[in-house]
């Protein structure tokens, strides 16, 4: 189990189509720098029977409010207290200040809300696993679970795993509108880069909300 430290969380503005992308992917593909030793490419293969979990339909979604926990039985993350990651004066986004932390993107929706809420965490840090390390394990069907501050506790079900260069990240795809609540978990992947000191692609989860 991973415990993570609190943090108040300020308003966030509305988050709505691809507003805030630009600041987002600027932080993926600057933030994941604290690397030691090396890493390895991760193969994600979808079966037709869990592909077929993305065509089940959404129930409503929820009102804002705060996600406080974070829960992915299949890869042992139990994290609370999950921390707001805002924008940095330069338009980028934050990144967790450590490897255990997992964040929010406070300009992204609550999980729950419609749209994709986006959790990012690192993957390693200073040559321990991070919060994230075996994100990559994750495979269609699986259960993502968020505790919201005022006291729903939505189910997730993961429908795509998906590893992409960070030159050629697919913002469109990633944060565009979703026509449902759904949750992008977001972490670092791939070979390392030797001469920018990170990893070289990006790994995001989508999941569904089920319930």
């Amino acid at each position: 189990m991973r415990r993570l430290s609190s943090r108040r969380y300020p308003r966030r503005p509305a988050f709505r189509g691809l507003a805030g992308v630009v600041a987002v992917v600027l932080a993926l593909l600057t933030g994941c720098t604290d690397v030691e030793g090396t890493a390895t490419t991760v193969p994600v293969a979808l079966s037709g029977d869990q592909a077929a979990v993305a065509e089940q339909r959404a129930p409503a979604v929820l009102a804002e409010s705060r996600p406080q926990r974070l829960r992915i039985p299949e890869i042992g993350v139990d994290a609370s207290g999950l921390l707001d990651l805002g924008l940095k004066p330069d338009g980028s986004m934050e990144v967790p200040p450590d490897g255990s932390t997992v964040g929010w993107y406070t300009e992204s929706p609550t999980p729950g809300e419609q749209g994709p809420a986006v959790l990012a965490a690192h993957v390693d840090w200073a040559g321990e696993e991070g919060a994230f390390y075996d994100l990559h394990e994750l495979v269609p069907g699986d259960e993502v679970i968020v505790d919201r501050a005022d006291g729903t506790v939505p189910l997730f079900r993961v429908y795509r795993v998906e590893q992409y260069p960070k030159d050629r990240f697919p913002s469109a795809r990633v944060y565009g509108d979703a026509p449902g609540a759904e949750l992008r978990l977001i972490t670092c992947g791939g070979e390392v880069d030797s001469e920018q000191g990170g990893y070289r692609d990006n790994i995001v989860v989508y999941a569904r909300m089920d319930s």
